[in-house]
């Protein structure tokens, strides 16, 4: 049985302002894939994450994500679609004054949860998921940074997303930790969820290989589209 589409571009480009970062791109990502964007720093792999999530808007080509229109996105569809999305941050975006349980419950009645017990249920639900359920009532400045990215990453789970875009979630931790975050992706993608993980961190992905898309030189190349494998060695003896 095929499976459906949750993200399709054709003939897209992206822009940051009036600069053009990336052109011609033709992307379809099936439910349930687990997918890296690589590149060098300044090569679109942010603004193609910002596109997706709606907070860079689409000008030119047509996009679909988690069946919204990204090219005619009215204001009230702008909440339902990032509702259909996990997005985990480099910087973490926690809020520095709230414990981890205060952050949790501040998505969800955002997103109008309003039910106490579901609440509370929910946030004990994805921090067990995430390992960190003996710390919720800890501030963002008492964890470490693998453990202020596993509440992040509950945070993009709250809601029972449909696809998680990941950008650089490993960029600000040492080897072992991104290691056990990667693991958590990894985990989440076999419980059906469609990841999509821009990163340059190929020493911990060249453990988990998988459909690979490269931004480099305005373009979106997709290593499973042109039959191209990825070698993870001599992108880390080039540190790209």
């Amino acid at each position: 049985m095929e499976k459906n589409k949750v993200i399709e571009l054709v003939d897209t480009s992206i822009f940051q302002r009036e600069n053009l970062i990336l052109s011609e791109i033709n992307l379809t990502v099936y439910e349930g894939e687990f997918i890296y964007v690589i590149g060098k720093v300044g090569t679109g792999k942010t603004s193609l994450i910002k596109t997706l999530n709606a907070e860079l808007p689409l000008i030119a080509g047509v996009g679909n994500v988690a069946g919204f229109n990204l090219s005619d996105l009215k204001a009230k569809e702008l909440s339902m679609l990032r509702r259909k999305l996990g997005v985990v941050f480099q910087d973490f975006r926690l809020l520095a004054d709230r414990n981890v349980y205060d952050n949790l419950e501040f998505v969800l009645k955002a997103t109008g949860w309003k039910n106490k017990n579901e609440i509370e249920e929910r946030i004990a639900e994805v921090l067990v998921s995430v390992g960190m359920e003996d710390k919720m009532r800890k501030m963002p400045h008492q964890l470490s940074g693998g453990e202020q990215q596993r509440v992040v990453i509950a945070r993009a789970i709250l809601n029972h997303p449909l696809i998680i875009l990941a950008d650089e979630p490993t960029g600000n931790l040492d080897p072992e930790t991104s290691e056990e975050i990667l693991d958590l992706f990894i985990k989440l993608n076999d419980e059906g969820k469609t990841v999509l993980m821009a990163t340059h961190d190929y020493a911990v992905i060249s453990k988990k290989p998988a459909r690979t898309l490269v931004c480099a030189a305005g373009k979106l190349n997709d290593s499973e589209a042109n039959k191209v494998e990825i070698d993870f060695e001599s992108l880390l003896e080039s540190n790209v």
